[in-house]
Parts: structure tokens; C-alpha cells; sequence
């Protein structure tokens, strides 16, 4: 396929830069919410150290701080390998760090997962005072991804650890309520879909679908193997099930919509809606993104309704060494999201669903024929001077713009939406509004008229008789 080089830019300008004392790898960043909105990060290095990055909110401007957070149990000749947080499903409250490790023991490496969690009031978010609250727990396996996800058990909605390793499993932890601690539970308890792997898997993703009680896993194996099922919650149980085999190691599977989904209210992702409420049903595809390391990144469109055989293939993706990370964000505010892909190559890909030959062929680096037919474009292209290894699309300075966190080789880029743009953008969309309210207002004053008129005939008319 024939392709040009994108003419649109890159709408993010770095903001800040936060260089890592050793290298870092693909999970080694993970968001947490805080009790003020925003979204703070926890960045890890192989050497052991775990960094806290946030912006402090002064007087008359934000400041970017980052800063050591001392989390007990880890030795100092330990190489981290994977880290999440997330904060507990109310009614619980506390936010949860997952870090697992591999510690040098002479004869053997001997890998361990640390669970920190407060019980103390008062200290729950207190990242401090977590990081001296530990579960450390030895692992028989080499682990990989460290993963959270929301279920529901008994009425209760709950957060868990997902853990992949070396042995082609997935393990699973959760909290035990009476003990005030996490432990591991067999996975096929909540999880019957990752019950039994073919590969070791390197990417997992779970997508509650909204307005219902039904959820889809994706996940994408060392073996190039890809799995993707669609499971009730409620009854625990498989529904459905597609899987198809790839050439290298799947690097990254990202279950996505491209718009923002229709709920009713009163439903929530969870919650099973009637089948006689209007719009009990989700009306937005389901895809799903597939990165490999040494193929071209695909997406496979509606798969709730075509499973894995509608393929769409991202140009160019194989051009730039392996993808590593990848989001679905909407960057450029229009309502439709975009595909953002980082490589080793030192390259962040952003694509866009091009439909029915509505973008302009000069400015997508895409085959005009093929846009007529829908298809993703490489809309623009940013280089950086270290490879990319994994990202998040949060907003960390509380204002109301996520910004995009980028973990490299060298350390954290930070990247926001340029002011000038957005402001230029509001003010465009405040100005069609007052339009359209406008154009509605004469609409309805012309309907009003119009039945004045018809009412004063119809009086004429019955005054004649």
C-alpha cells in the first residue's frame, strides 16, 4: 500500500522530563487516582527504585515533583519488574500497590510480589504510610504483567490482582476481608476464561461492557498466540470464545470503542439492565488492538459480532523496530478516539479511523481508495530519543486535560495539549452552540407562529358558521 508522509503535528508540547537512575521496562508505570481527582503516577526501574510523580498545586501555577518512595521488603540488589495501583471498590476504601520483584539469591533468582495496603484510618491513601504496610509473598514463577480488574461477587463489586508469569498461567489475588490481607484464590473462581493458557501470556485487558452484566478478556501470548472470550459475570461462565495464532510475541492487546458508550441511567458497567429500558444495550462496537514485535499492529472490528474476522491493519506499524505500548485515547477532542502506538524505535504513532473519504487525502498518510472504504490512517508521528515502553492518558495536573505520560528507556516525558489549541478549540465549539441554540430558538418561535396563525383561522372559520 502506498502511504505519504503525515502532514498533521503532534498537538502535545512536552511539559517536563523526569530522567530514571537505570532503565525501565513495558510495566513499569501505572496511574492511581488521589482523594483530590487528579491522578498521580508511580514510575519503577529495574534497579529498584520506585518513583512518585504528581504536580503540586501552588499559589499561581502547578509544579511537576517527582520523588523516591521508599516501600519496604524490596532488597537493594532487586530488579522490579512489574507495578500496579488502583484504589478499592467503595464501600471499601484505600489505595493498593502491587510491585513484584526478582531478588539475586546467589545459586537462583527468587521472584516475590509485595502487596501494600493500609488498614489505618486515616492512612489509607497515604502513600507514605502504605509503603510501609507489606505483604510479601514468594512466587514460584518469573513474573510479567502485574494487572487490576473490577468483578462482581455476591452484589459486591471488588478489585483484583491479575499476575502472568513464566508459567503459563494466570494467577489471581484478592482481598481477604476478614483477615485484612490479599491472597492468592484460584483464578477460574471469577476468571473461568484464564483458567487454562497455551502461552505464557505477556498482555492482558478487560473490558466490562457498560449496561450489562457481561465483560470481554483479551490477551496475547509469548507464542504470538491471541485469545479473546466474551463471559457472563453473573453465572461465570464462557459464552463465547475466538482465538487465532500470529508469527512473534504479542506485545500489547487494547479492548477499545472508538466513541464513548450510550448508558442508561441508573446502570452501571455491571449492572444488568432490563431488556425493556431503553437503551439497556450498548450500541458501540467492541474491538480489539493487537500489537506484535515483529508483525504490523492490527485491529479486529466488532468482535462481539464478527469474533477475530474483520482485520484492519495500522500502515506502517512494523516500520519503526517493535511496538511496545500502545492507547486508544481521543487526542485530538472530536469524540472519536485515536490509536496511539510507541515503538523501540523511538517513535509515537497516533492513527485515525478514516470513514467513507471524509478526511482530506493530503493530509492522511493513507491510500485515498482505501479511505473511501474505512480504514485506520497514520494521522501524525513524534520522535523521541530513547525507545518507548509504556504509557497512560490521565489528567495529573487536575484541570480538566489529561495529559499523555510516556515511559522511555532514559525516563518520564510528559506531554500536554498545547492551550493554544484547546483554547481555540473551546471557543470554535462554544460558538457553533450558541449558534445551534439560537437556530433552535427561531426554529420554535417560526413552529409557534405558525400555530397561532392556524388557531386565529380555524376562529374565522367557526365564527362564519
Amino acid at each position: 500500500m502506498a502511504s505519504r508522509e503525515p502532514r498533521h503535528f503532534c498537538p502535545l508540547v512536552e511539559d517536563s522530563f523526569c530522567r530514571f537512575s537505570s532503565q525501565s521496562n513495558v510495566y513499569s508505570l501505572s496511574a492511581f487516582p488521589t482523594i483530590s481527582g487528579s491522578k498521580d503516577l508511580l514510575a519503577a526501574t529495574l534497579k529498584g527504585k520506585v518513583i512518585h510523580f504528581r504536580y503540586q498545586q501552588l499559589p499561581q501555577k502547578v509544579r511537576a515533583v517527582a520523588k523516591e518512595v521508599q516501600f519496604t521488603y524490596i532488597p537493594v540488589d532487586a530488579e522490579i519488574v512489574s507495578i500496579d495501583a488502583f484504589n478499592k471498590s467503595a464501600p471499601k476504601r484505600g489505595l493498593v500497590v502491587g510491585i513484584t520483584f526478582i531478588k539475586d539469591s546467589g545459586d537462583k533468582a527468587s521472584p516475590f510480589l509485595n502487596i501494600y495496603c493500609d488498614y489505618e484510618p486515616g492512612s489509607e491513601y497515604n502513600l507514605d504510610s502504605i509503603a510501609q504496610s507489606c505483604l510479601n509473598l514468594e512466587l514460584q514463577f518469573t513474573p510479567f504483567q502485574l494487572y487490576h480488574a473490577e468483578v462482581q461477587e455476591d452484589g459486591k463489586y471488588e478489585v483484583v490482582f491479575l499476575l502472568t508469569g513464566n508459567d503459563r498461567c494466570v494467577h489471581m489475588y484478592k482481598e481477604n476481608e476478614l483477615l485484612h490481607q490479599f491472597e492468592e484464590q484460584p483464578v477460574s473462581n471469577l476468571f473461568p476464561e484464564l483458567k487454562e493458557m497455551q502461552s505464557n501470556v505477556l498482555s492482558l485487558n478487560v473490558l466490562n461492557i457498560p449496561n450489562s452484566c457481561r465483560r470481554l478478556t483479551a490477551f496475547g501470548c509469548q507464542s504470538g498466540y491471541v485469545g479473546i472470550c466474551h463471559v457472563d459475570q453473573y453465572s461465570k461462565t464462557v459464552l463465547y470464545e475466538w482465538n487465532m495464532q500470529q508469527d512473534g510475541p504479542i506485545s500489547k492487546v487494547v479492548l477499545f470503542s472508538l466513541t464513548n458508550f450510550i448508558e442508561k441511567k441508573g446502570y452501571d458497567g455491571l449492572q444488568q439492565a432490563p431488556s425493556n429500558v431503553p437503551g439497556g444495550e450498548s450500541v458501540e462496537e467492541h474491538n480489539l488492538l493487537v500489537t506484535s514485535t515483529i508483525e504490523l499492529s492490527v485491529v479486529y472490528r466488532n468482535v462481539l459480532k464478527d469474533g477475530l474476522n474483520e482485520q484492519l491493519i495500522l500502515p506502517e506499524s512494523d516500520q519503526y523496530d517493535s511496538v511496545l505500548c500502545a492507547l486508544v485515547v481521543d487526542v485530538d477532542f472530536d469524540g472519536v478516539k485515536e490509536i496511539l502506538l510507541g515503538t523501540y524505535g523511538q517513535e509515537l504513532l497516533c492513527y485515525k479511523y478514516i470513514r467513507n473519504g471524509s478526511a482530506d487525502p493530503d493530509t492522511i498518510s493513507c491510500d485515498p481508495a482505501v479511505q473511501a472504504a474505512g480504514e485506520f490512517c497514520l494521522l501524525w508521528k513524534r520522535s523521541f530519543l530513547s525507545p518507548l515502553l509504556s504509557m497512560v492518558y490521565v489528567d495529573l495536573t487536575y484541570d480538566g486535560l489529561s495529559e499523555l505520560a510516556v515511559s522511555s528507556l532514559k525516563g518520564l516525558h510528559i506531554l500536554q495539549h498545547s492551550l493554544n489549541q484547546t483554547t481555540a478549540l473551546v471557543l470554535d465549539r462554544l460558538r457553533w452552540k450558541v449558534t445551534e441554540l439560537e437556530n433552535r430558538s427561531n426554529a420554535s418561535k417560526t413552529d409557534e407562529s405558525h400555530q397561532d396563525h392556524y388557531t386565529e383561522g380555524n376562529r374565522a372559520q367557526n365564527s362564519t358558521f
